[in-house]
């Protein structure tokens, strides 16, 4: 499988990979993904190159982006002062489940965030969705708070604000990674 940064003509494809997602959690009882998410948004961070493709020949398997940015809000000034990258909107195609490749999709960002400088790879997580909350801390995570004030990027009360990181770290996620080398991450100390 190889990772490649997600193209503009992606976005219908990333925009049906979220909906299948979503799906997939209601019927797991959560409403993780129930708003759409807007299109221009996603295109934005795509066109950033923060947005990368899992792809098994012709299908996409997965998708995570990984981004310098931290969402408005969520960590304090002292946390933003780390060299630190956000993971969000990490998603497997279900007919990849259970072959490890969320865990894989991890290692790589952390590789590529210590490539880039980073000390730390970060994210935010369903406040409700325990399951996926425990799922991060199996995978080396340590949750660092919740946060509930504030909006969501796509609109309505903040829904994301489970907090987590991990030390950014190289590993052998095992994909061909065709991407390009990360930029350095400059931070004033």
């Amino acid at each position: 499988m190889i990772i490649t940064l997600a193209e503009p003509h992606d976005v219908v494809e990333l925009l049906a990979f979220r909906e299948e997602a979503a799906a997939w959690l209601r019927g797991l009882g959560s409403d993780q993904w129930s708003r759409p998410y807007p299109a221009d948004k996603l295109l934005a961070t795509i066109e950033a190159g923060t947005v990368f493709m899992l792809r098994d020949g012709h299908t996409t398997a997965g998708t995570i982006t990984l981004t310098p940015d931290a969402e408005e809000g969520l960590w304090t000034d002292d946390e933003l002062t780390e060299p630190s990258m956000f993971i969000n909107k990490l998603t497997v195609a279900r007919e990849y489940a259970g072959q490890n490749l969320g865990g894989r999709l991890l290692d790589w960002a952390g590789d590529r965030a210590q490539r880039a400088g980073a000390r730390w790879i970060r994210l935010d997580a369903w406040t409700t969705n325990g399951a996926l909350q425990r799922y991060y801390l199996e995978q080396g995570f340590t949750h660092i708070r919740m946060v509930r004030e504030g909006a969501a990027v796509n609109g309505g009360p903040r829904v994301s604000g489970w907090l987590a990181q991990r030390p950014a770290r190289l590993a052998d996620h095992g994909f061909t990674d065709r991407t390009p080398p990360p930029s350095r991450l400059s931070y004033a100390a």
